[in-house]
């Protein structure tokens, strides 16, 4: 074991080897861009992850969190309308509450209208205390693009033990349909 992590070493630069481990790896820790996510496993060298899984196993009262912060898979079924970033800050019974909310602060006045800026929905963990998260409408196309979708932008803002983090996503829907979707 100790000659395949040396060979692993000396394969990579310290930076790839060790990036994510100390801090300096390309996690997404504040959501804005919306591409990164938080909880999926960055592309890293084999010595990275082989001096990762050591380290990780080593420090194994911390399993399961990052930064002092639980960690969870997203629920598929929420994918198209949970970001990752957020989702994974979350239970899995959270993240159907922010998911709730994202549809609530999403809904029009009826099937053909965009819900207006400003439309907020708030929810509260039921399973952990210090939890809780908004959705709101921060933006609105009011008309029909081209490929006939009509879009919004909602923010979404989850607080996990005080660590508030924030991610914009891009909805859209294909009138007559009421419900917004994150749009690839």
């Amino acid at each position: 074991m100790a000659s395949t992590l040396a060979l692993a070493a000396l394969a990579a630069p310290a930076s790839a080897q060790f990036g994510g481990v100390f801090g300096g790896g390309s996690r997404n820790r504040n959501s804005n861009s919306g591409e990164q996510d938080k909880c999926s496993e960055s592309k890293r060298s084999t010595g990275s992850r082989i001096a990762g899984g050591i380290l990780g196993s080593i420090a194994g009262s911390a399993a399961g969190s990052v930064g002092g912060l639980l960690t969870y898979v997203p629920v598929a079924a929420l994918t198209d309308t949970l970001t990752a970033s957020i989702a994974c800050r979350l239970d899995p019974k959270e993240q159907e509450q922010a998911a709730d909310a994202t549809l609530e602060a999403t809904r029009g006045p009826d099937e053909n209208t965009a819900p207006e800026v400003g439309q907020m929905a708030a929810w509260t963990s039921e399973t952990r205390e210090d939890v809780s998260g908004t959705s709101t409408v921060v933006a609105s196309d009011q008309q029909v693009n081209d490929d006939g979708m009509q879009c919004i932008t909602v923010t979404d803002v989850v607080i996990v033990k005080g660590e508030e983090a924030r991610a914009d996503k891009r909805m859209c829907r294909r009138p007559p349909a009421a419900r917004y979707t994150i749009a690839a």
